[in-house]
């Protein structure tokens, strides 16, 4: 890691340059991108996961954990696990509009599973057009939906919980489309379940609830920021941070202090209203590597990779309304196998042009 700094400060003396001058490029928008990092080989992967079981698509990390890593693995995991419910099905969603998932749900309520949505009503509850229709197709068809408290800024958390035995919590939004590169891990650890499940019931309910940290992992906003700035603070070796905001002053001045000593390198797409935190960035001898617009890929994930060692992988983006405001939540990951696969996944986006 310590032979990339050189690469790192001369990246940020050129991403310097870049963001003076990247204003032409226009800002991004939260659409799913139509790209792909390496599209032959995504093509091959889709075309052999269609048909296949949602852990097809994972990374056999543990008999607790497992990774989906989009856009290859598509909605393909989600719909499994919903087919396979046999009790209950539980979901927040800050965005879902893919009929697929629509329509899997309302089938489990067909059959008799308890089914129960909730989706994210805006801004402190002031309306989601996004969600219009999903909640309406969802209520007409059995499914129990409801709209998020209005004491969070957002419900931006995006969870999947099914039989209170196994939850996905995942950065991506439930949408037509998935080519963004978004991560979801698979987790079946009962602490972690029961926590999920907890919160689920009190938010869907407009009952607050401090959320459970489950088996110590679960890292909930309102809140977030305290174990973010501590990651980052603890890193000896390297940072490696895909995010889709870059808005939260405390996180850019402690990525600014780690980078004299600690390989820090970012991956996002590039946002103007993240400007002048990602110029400082570079200009404290960060690795920023920008991509633009949707090629060929649009970074939605939110991953904090520290030392190779531990992981942070959810819905979080770097930003006071994420971190303080909105209800979401993160994972921490120390499995090997997980974080090498987060590890590569990040090292192909870094080299993606």
């Amino acid at each position: 890691m310590r032979l990339a700094r050189p690469l790192g400060r001369l990246t940020g003396v050129v991403m310097i340059a870049a963001l003076a001058g990247c204003a032409a490029a226009g800002p991004t928008s939260d659409a799913a991108g139509a790209g792909t990092v390496h599209d032959a080989a995504l093509r091959a992967a889709r075309k052999s996961q269609r048909g296949a079981r949602a852990h097809s698509t994972q990374v056999a990390a543990s008999a607790s954990l497992g990774l989906v890593t989009e856009p290859a693995a598509g909605d393909e995991p989600f719909v499994t696990m919903i087919d396979a419910a046999r009790a209950s099905v539980q979901m927040t969603m800050y965005e879902l509009t893919d009929r697929r998932i629509e329509s899997a749900l309302v089938a489990d309520a067909k059959r008799a599973v308890s089914v129960e949505v909730l989706l994210s009503d805006g801004y402190y509850g002031s309306g989601s057009d996004t969600n219009i229709a999903a909640y309406d197709f969802l209520a007409d068809h059995g499914v129990r939906v409801r709209w998020s408290p209005a004491y969070f800024a957002l419900t931006h958390q995006k969870t999947l919980t099914v039989d209170g035995r196994e939850s996905a919590i995942m950065s991506l939004n439930l949408t037509s489309t998935t080519d963004t590169r978004d991560f979801a891990i698979i987790d079946s650890r009962p602490g972690d379940v029961e926590a999920i499940q907890r919160t689920f019931e009190a938010d869907f309910a407009h009952q607050r609830l401090t959320p459970p940290a489950g088996s110590g992992d679960l890292v909930w906003s309102p809140g977030a920021a305290t174990s973010v700035l501590a990651l980052i603070n603890g890193a000896r070796e390297s940072i490696d941070l895909e995010n889709e905001e870059m808005a939260y002053a405390p996180a850019t001045r402690a990525l600014c202090l780690a980078a004299p000593h600690v390989d820090v390198r970012i991956v996002m797409t590039y946002s103007a209203d993240s400007r002048r935190a990602l110029a400082q960035l570079a200009s404290c001898g960060a690795h920023v590597h920008l991509l633009y617009g949707q090629r060929p890929l649009y970074i939605h994930a939110k991953i904090l990779l520290v030392d190779g060692r531990v992981a942070l992988v959810g819905s979080q983006n770097l930003s006071s309304t994420s971190l303080l405001y909105n209800r979401e939540l993160a994972i921490r990951i120390t499995s090997p196998a997980i974080l090498r696969s987060l590890a590569g996944t990040f090292a192909g986006d870094d080299a993606a042009r």
